[in-house]
């Protein structure tokens, strides 16, 4: 029997900002895992850099989700970040299909 295939979802939960001229500071985001039977998940927040002088700034009515989430996963540290995140989140449903660990009593 194969293992299944895992689903990574990352969702952005809120942006901070500051609201007179709509830079975005800080993301707080959710990342689950999912393999049809199992499920795990994570919940972080980052900040981001102001925009340097002269950068291009988007509206903040003209942000979005797949710009967070680009944002704040290169400020985590990129691709070999998101790598190292989703794989936690896959050891924790590898450990809920086949555990290593129990608790409880013998009687």
């Amino acid at each position: 029997m194969s293992t299944p295939t895992t689903t990574f979802t990352w969702t952005v939960n809120t942006l901070e900002r500051t609201v007179a001229d709509g830079i975005v500071s800080v993301v707080h985001y959710s990342v689950s895992a999912n393999d049809g039977t199992y499920s795990a998940g994570a919940y972080g927040s980052i900040g981001l850099d102001a925009p340097a002088e002269g950068d291009d700034v988007i509206a903040y009515a003209d942000l979005t989700e797949t710009w967070a989430i680009d944002a704040l996963q290169a400020k985590l540290g990129g691709a070999e970040k998101v790598a190292e995140i989703e794989a936690a989140l896959q050891a924790q449903i590898d450990e809920q299909r086949t555990p290593t660990t129990g608790s409880g009593l013998p009687w």
